[in-house]
């Protein structure tokens, strides 16, 4: 399953289970309650070990760009015409500022990686 869909769904049941907690404590059912607090707590560390699997990927992800040996940022009429520059350059690779990879990497424009110049 995909990293995001298994944290969302990993949300969902923790989302369920903490109303299932609420209820259970507002009728005074210790035993419901206790078993909703052990799976609270196993869910919780399911979704931290999903949050550092997906930013080690972002982090390798982002240090494979980093190691082509070109980049520069892209003008607004490159921008505009993305289809005709991913095809004139080769293993182009364009990040931008506003996404997972471009806020891991810092970069404040939007930038094409490259093994060659372009």
């Amino acid at each position: 399953m995909n990293l995001n869909k298994e944290l969302q769904s990993l949300n969902n049941r923790l989302d369920k289970l903490r109303r299932k907690l609420a209820g259970a404590q507002e009728r005074g059912d210790q035993a419901i309650a206790g078993q909703a607090t052990q799976e609270i707590e196993t869910i919780t560390k399911k979704i931290n070990k999903v949050k550092h699997q997906t930013k080690r990927q972002l982090n390798k992800k982002g240090s494979d760009v980093k190691s082509l040996p070109f980049n520069r940022p892209l003008t607004k009429a490159e921008q505009s015409d993305m289809g005709k520059l991913k095809k004139s350059v080769k293993g182009l690779v364009v990040v931008h500022p506003m996404t997972a990879l471009g806020r891991e990497m810092g970069i404040t424009v939007v930038t094409g990686f490259a093994p060659k110049e372009f």
